[in-house]
């Protein structure tokens, strides 16, 4: 089990998810499983139309993504596209962005990197538009800890590979970044990371606002954040299940 300065095992293991005696979703592929995050997230505001790319690498180096055509809230497991590591599309009908070089340097350069998320958000975007990092002000806001970058050096798409670089130089090893006058940026070691990441980056941006919007919030002391932000590492228990089963039962289609 992954060690967390300050915090004691037992601490820990209240936050493990831990099996019942139902399954909590129906056997499903990779490629249904990015279909399905797609779907999630966009209902979280990750939503600007036909923009925004999710990539999920493999075991294998192959790299699973959504297709350039079709929004998020439309996409099947059937849609998804295989990429080998370096970008070139091995199995799918549609096309891919130009602008996915980012997502294959950071798949390229960080192991940790196995999901990568980026999209025009809605409340974070905000933030990222006004070149400002929300503070973290409630308990939800606060599920992911560690530093919430802000990359400030936008010219333009992300379709340029100096560009792409100096973003990945900047990310280092960090979960998240905003993109100035862009979007949103989330990297993690799998779906459930992600996911969780995406909801409380987009959770604390729209708290922040709103906060704000009424005279200002206290941000929470790093010793909470340290405390709540142990959840980060395998995702907050059965949530994914949870929001994954509201995407099948208004469309067990998204599965085909």
């Amino acid at each position: 089990m992954e060690k967390y300065e300050g915090l004691n095992e037992a601490m820990v293991r209240r936050f493990a998810p831990r099996p019942g005696r139902r399954e909590l979703l129906p056997p499903m592929s990779d490629k249904a499983k990015v279909a399905l995050l797609c779907r999630m997230i966009f209902n979280e505001g990750w939503n600007e139309h036909i923009a925004g790319h999710i990539t999920y690498r493999l075991d294998n180096g192959n790299i699973l993504v959504n297709p350039w055509e079709l929004a998020w809230d439309e996409l099947t497991a059937s849609d998804i596209l295989t990429l080998d590591p370096q970008g070139n599309i091995i199995e799918g009908d549609w096309n891919v962005t130009p602008a996915l070089g980012l997502h294959i340097q950071l798949h390229q350069q960080r192991p940790d990197a196995h999901v990568v998320i980026h999209n025009h958000a809605h409340w974070s975007g905000i933030w990222a538009n006004a070149k400002r990092v929300p503070p973290i002000i409630d308990q939800t806001g606060a599920h992911v800890p560690g530093e919430l970058l802000l990359f400030d050096e936008y010219d333009g798409t992300f379709e340029d590979t100096d560009a792409t670089q100096a973003a990945v130089d900047a990310l280092g090893d960090a979960s998240w970044a905003l993109l100035a006058n862009h979007g949103s940026l989330v990297v993690a070691k799998d779906l459930r990371q992600a996911h969780l990441r995406v909801l409380t980056l987009e959770w604390r941006s729209q708290r922040a606002w709103y906060a704000e919007a009424i005279g200002g919030g206290v941000p929470l002391p790093d010793t909470v954040v340290k405390q709540v932000g142990i959840t980060d590492a395998n995702g907050f228990p059965f949530q994914f299940e949870a929001m994954a089963r509201r995407e099948l039962r208004a469309d067990p289609g998204i599965l085909d």
